[in-house]
């Protein structure tokens, strides 16, 4: 036996666990989820098959149409908010500035709060009464822009948008900030001896050598914009009238609220390939980009 065999063989032994744990508790469900998709199901008792009927549903459903369109603004708000800000922030803590302790701070603080903390925070900030926000507005003579800035239907998921956006740059800043420490030392010295600086070498030498990294990023973005739940929840619970509903809320009411198990099972396995069209087609742009 070859030493590359023994190598492969120790790869395989070694990932077996870890795969066959995501399996039992990732693969398996989603195979499971779809499959209760085609039944009509509360959760308990018998579940009768229906064949496609909750899919037909979702397709005639104002609510699920609705919840995409807000979850497709979460995911342009995420992919243009978060992976830029994180970028820039991460070259901002590069040069080691005064600026880094600011920065640190600001950005990592919720990633060790709970997304519950982050949205009892928020729903405070918001608050019309009682909210720093209004209270700025009046401190500022614009007395006149305070909103109900969760409870107006036409500004609640734009107003949700800023607490989504700051509440995931930390882990995207992470990722670009080992990026950028990767960069060999010798690249940087020779761009300095060609005269490469500023937005010639950003452009031209420092986005290139992480655009995997930046691949990555945005993958990660998408998928988890698509299944984004817990501010949401805590914050509007999709309300008022649905205006802040995405797919992930959507699912959980019909499942666990109106006992719609079958109904939610569909909608998740619905998430899942909208999801996978997504990061799919933005691969496939970024790819082209690259080229």
């Amino acid at each position: 036996m070859t030493s590359a065999v023994r190598t492969r063989r120790f790869i395989v032994i070694g990932l077996l666990p870890a795969l066959l744990l995501f399996s039992f508790f990732v693969i398996v469900p989603i195979i499971w989820s779809a499959y209760y998709g085609f039944f009509d199901w509360k959760g308990i008792g018998a579940a009768k098959f229906i064949g496609f009927e909750n899919y037909s549903e979702i397709i005639h459903d104002e609510v699920f149409w609705r919840s995409l369109k807000n979850n497709m603004l979460v995911v342009v708000a995420s992919v243009f908010g978060q992976v830029p800000i994180a970028l820039v922030l991460a070259l901002l803590l590069l040069k080691n500035n005064w600026l880094h302790k600011f920065i640190r701070t600001a950005v990592f603080m919720p990633m060790v709060l709970s997304s519950v903390v982050v949205g009892i925070i928020w729903g405070y900030i918001y608050h019309p009464e009682i909210g720093i926000l209004n209270f700025l507005m009046d401190g500022l003579g614009l007395g006149a822009w305070k909103r109900q800035w969760l409870g107006d239907p036409d500004i609640s998921m734009y107003s949700l948008m800023v607490p989504i956006i700051w509440n995931y740059i930390g882990p995207y800043l992470v990722m670009f900030i080992a990026a950028l420490h990767n960069i060999p030392s010798e690249i940087d010295d020779a761009a300095k001896i060609d005269g490469a600086q500023g937005s010639r070498k950003l452009f031209s030498l420092t986005l290139p050598l992480i655009w995997d990294t930046i691949k990555v990023a945005v993958v990660l973005c998408i998928s988890g914009s698509l299944k984004s739940f817990d501010l949401i929840y805590i914050m509007t619970g999709g309300g008022p009238a649905h205006s802040t509903e995405l797919l992930a809320s959507y699912m959980y009411n019909n499942t666990f609220a109106i006992y719609r198990f079958g109904y939610g099972s569909a909608v998740s396995t619905a998430i899942i390939i909208i999801s996978l069209i997504l990061v799919a087609g933005s691969q496939y742009l970024m790819k082209s980009k690259n080229r």
